[in-house]
């Protein structure tokens, strides 16, 4: 009887304890998981995000018009996440979108006059020249195109000085040329609707005209710029 009863009180203290250590273990796999659990709900967050940007993009929420944005948003997906905790997503991905398409003809033709105009100004003086190109070929005041913009000549005199000396066809572009024409192209406008700019002191007699005429914007560098 004795012996029965040492049996039995081993055998409920052998079950306590292999009951305490399956618990240990159980709440052990609970916190190991729980980075996991925190990177998922985290990484879903971020996902959930990234498809409401998305969709404002898409829809022309963001006050542009609808696929007029220079952004394309590609988004945040979430592969997978293994057991140990590591996570495999995929890349979040920003892209600018070219706004104004032209052919290798008219960019050829863009790139060498605002190197030629404003080969010695800053990045923002190249910008603001090929704002002023391509706001005349999107006004009806000018030809449509970037070519027949810059060798448009009005009563047998050019548009653009660099074309009538000849230092048009002398350039070299230059990286920060490339650089502002992308911009450009990307639609982005500091010109404030200019369409004529000029460097008073090469321009002599002619500032008259802009003066008279014209209605001055602002200066940059060494160009006043005027619509």
């Amino acid at each position: 009887m004795y012996k029965k009863a040492m049996g039995l009180l081993f055998l409920v203290n052998l079950i306590l304890v292999a009951g305490f250590f399956c618990a240990q273990q159980s709440e052990a796999a609970k916190l190991a998981a729980w980075p996991v659990r925190e990177i998922r709900l985290g990484l879903e967050e971020v996902e959930q995000k990234g498809r409401e940007r998305e969709r404002t993009w898409q829809t022309g929420e963001h006050g542009a018009e609808k696929g007029a944005g220079v952004r394309e948003y590609r988004g945040v997906g979430i592969a997978d996440v293994a057991i140990s905790g590591q996570r495999i997503v995929e890349c979040f991905q920003m892209e600018s979108e070219y706004v104004v398409e032209l052919s290798e003809e008219d960019l050829e033709v863009l790139l060498r006059i605002v190197e030629a105009e404003a080969g010695n100004e800053d990045e923002e003086g190249k910008l603001l020249v090929a704002n002023v190109v391509l706001n005349r070929v999107n006004s009806d005041l000018f030809p449509s195109t970037v070519k027949d913009v810059v060798f448009q000549r009005e009563k047998g005199v050019t548009q653009f000085s660099p074309v009538s000396n000849g230092s048009y066809y002398r350039v070299k572009v230059s990286e920060g040329t490339k650089t502002a024409v992308e911009r450009a192209l990307k639609g982005e406008d500091i010109s404030e609707g200019a369409l004529y700019f000029a460097a008073r002191k090469y321009a002599g007699n002619r500032m008259r005209w802009f003066d008279e005429k014209l209605t001055f914007l602002f200066k940059h560098g060494g160009h006043e710029f005027f619509k």
